[in-house]
């Protein structure tokens, strides 16, 4: 009030993002996104292939979220994406059969709870993106991306098995199905 005096403060701040182009048809190339999202993960796994089952002990992750404003609300959302990322490995499936699907409630479509979740190192970068208002990246959704690779790489070096879907399922580690 001091600095200010008794009047009202207005400000009008107009931001657009960078212009993108098409990539180039031939080579792939080019600036089609507004804003890039960087994240990688490590998974530690136990296989028992005998019986079909997997237990992730560890998952590592590194991520570049521009500029974290809210650091515990970013490590929750890194977190919840890669627990997403875990279900669509090794839980998560919709049925559907002759178009019709066969799950329809979470009766019995598995989704992870915190008793599936492994401990988790999470590394946060703060890379501010010099495009974006604040230097600021999304958060929740590289991690959805890169988890179920990295936990199914890691069951394909623990197994040798090829692995070509989602979510593992004990038959395809026992060869049952």
């Amino acid at each position: 009030v001091e600095l200010l005096g008794g009047g009202a403060v207005e400000e009008t701040v107009r931001w657009r993002h960078r212009s993108t182009r098409p990539l180039d048809p031939v080579t792939g190339q080019g600036d089609a996104h507004v804003q890039y999202a960087f994240a990688a993960h490590r998974a530690t796994v136990d296989v028992d292939a005998e019986l079909g089952l997997v237990r992730v002990v560890e998952i590592a992750t590194a991520q570049d979220v521009g500029r974290a404003i809210n650091p515990e609300a970013v490590r929750g959302q890194i977190q919840g994406g890669t627990a997403q990322g875990l279900g669509l490995a090794l839980m998560e499936e919709l049925l559907v059969v002759d178009g019709v699907i066969r799950n329809p409630s979470f009766t019995d479509y598995l989704i992870p709870t915190i008793l599936d979740m492994p401990p988790m190192v999470v590394d946060v970068l703060e890379l501010a993106d010099p495009h974006a208002p604040y230097g600021l990246r999304g958060v929740g959704e590289p991690p959805t991306i890169s988890a179920a690779p990295a936990i199914v790489a890691a069951i394909r070096a623990a197994t040798g098995l090829p692995l070509a879907r989602v979510p593992v399922r004990p038959e395809h580690l026992t060869g049952t199905g």
